[in-house]
Formats: C-alpha cells, structure tokens, sequence
C-alpha cells in the first residue's frame, strides 16, 4: 500500500535524493557494504524520510540523511555479526571524469585508513558537511572531527604520493 504524501515533498525529496545519494552511498560502502546492500540501506533510509519528515525538515538534512546511513550500516553489521572485508573490487564513487586505477586506487588508500578518519573524510569531501555537521554526525566534538580529517589526509597523501613529504604547517 503506497502511502499518500504531498507532490511538493515528493519533488524536495527527489532533489534531495539526486543530490545526496551518490555521497551516501560511498559512505554506506565505506562500512564494507556490497553495491546492493549499500543501495538497498539507501533506498530505505530515504522511505523512512518520505514517511516522517515534513518538507522543511527535508530541506536542512543532509546531517540526518548520514546519521541514518551510520546507525542503519551499523545495524545491519551487527545483524549479520561477522567482520566483512571493505570491497575493493566494486566502485565506490561515480565520477565519470576518473580513471578506473585512479578509483581503485582511492579506494584502497580509503580502506586503510581507520573507520572513524574515513568516515569523516567521506562525509566533509564527498557529503559536502561541515566539521559542525560530522561532529553532530558521530557525536563528538568538532576539534576530534578536525584533527581525524587532518591525520585522514595525511595517510591518504603518503600512501597516493609515496615520494612526497608531507609538511606541517
């Protein structure tokens, strides 16, 4: 049974979907997820928004939207209670202008990092959200999300760039 919703929202929502979802759906992957189950966790994150949100909620989410990827990808681990590898075969990110090494490549640097730095960097540089907003997010502070962004980048930079030394500043 479909459940009656206004055209309005129903417009705020596909915008909102269109904007975010590719975002998400890294960061659902970066959870170990396949393809399938990222977009599956996805798709029902979005179907709980339509059934509870009204359309000023829908316009200022994108904190909610990543909450919910977090603690729905966190269910479900829990739910199939075994460790699972992050996939480095599948595609995280669909960026048209990238080569399919230079994403394999990302891929890899992102899956060695630890959880809490990936997450942060999935959800400043592919989420769009501020430090503010991640730290609402994970529910720390947002000096720990700067300083996790800050030690993320510099994994990810020694191990894209081996022969470049990374300065402090």
């Amino acid at each position: 049974m479909l459940l009656p919703f206004k055209k309005r929202k129903s417009r705020n929502l596909e915008g909102c979907y269109a904007e975010h979802a590719p975002a998400l759906l890294a960061y659902a992957r970066s959870f170990g997820l396949n393809h399938h189950a990222a977009e599956d966790l996805l798709h029902h994150v979005f179907l709980k928004v339509l059934e509870s949100l009204s359309d000023k909620e829908v316009a200022e989410i994108r904190p909610y939207l990543f909450r919910a990827i977090r603690n729905s990808a966190s269910n479900h681990q829990r739910d199939r209670s075994r460790e699972v590898e992050l996939s480095r075969q599948e595609p995280w990110f669909r960026n048209p202008g990238t080569s399919p090494e230079a994403e394999l490549e990302l891929r890899s640097a992102l899956c060695e990092l630890p959880l809490e730095q990936r997450e942060v960097l999935l959800m400043h540089i592919w989420g769009g959200l501020t430090f503010g907003e991640v730290a609402a997010v994970l529910a720390v502070s947002p000096n720990t999300i700067a300083s996790r962004y800050r030690y993320a980048l510099t994994a990810i930079k020694r191990r894209l760039q081996p022969g470049l030394e990374v300065q402090k500043r």
